[in-house]
């Protein structure tokens, strides 16, 4: 039986990932680096990991895993082994934190099933001030009510 395998994956070919497979949101805009989940020899899922979108939260030693996107068809587990990945790899750099948001409507099965704990829920966002930088687009999405998970 075959095993599930990471490999560093760039920003631009995580993105093009995103584009073709993710459900609701769009590829993102920068990262510090990126993860690839390979299963027979074919990419089943990526995680993106960048700098907290919150500036409260950029401390220097947390990092925010922006985006997974994993195909209908992978095996079952591969969001729970990218979002491991993601903290062990942020971990050896000599990160502390790492957080992610989802939505308040999906389980959250994959982060409990990788260790992660809820920190806090996030109400109906307002986005005041998210449209005052050019390029910005907001997404429906965005606004929806999300909960916060974090690994330390």
């Amino acid at each position: 039986m075959a095993k599930l395998s990471a490999t560093p994956i760039t920003l631009k070919e995580s993105n093009e990932y995103i584009k073709n497979f993710h459900r609701h949101n769009k590829p993102v805009q920068g990262c510090r680096f990126c993860i690839a989940c390979v299963y027979e020899n074919k990419i089943v899922g990526v995680c993106v990991i960048g700098r907290p979108i919150s500036r409260f939260k950029d401390d220097g030693v947390t990092a925010e895993v922006t985006r997974t996107c994993v195909i209908d068809d992978a095996p079952k587990g591969v969001n729970s082994f990218l979002y491991a990945r993601a903290w062990r790899a942020w971990r050896a750099m000599g990160g502390e934190r790492i957080i992610t948001y989802t939505l308040q409507s999906e389980s959250g099965a994959s982060l409990r099933g990788a260790g992660w704990k809820v920190l806090h829920e996030v109400k109906n966002w307002d986005k005041k001030g998210w449209t005052s930088r050019e390029n910005r687009v907001l997404q429906k999405i965005s606004t929806q009510p999300k909960f916060c998970w974090m690994y330390t």
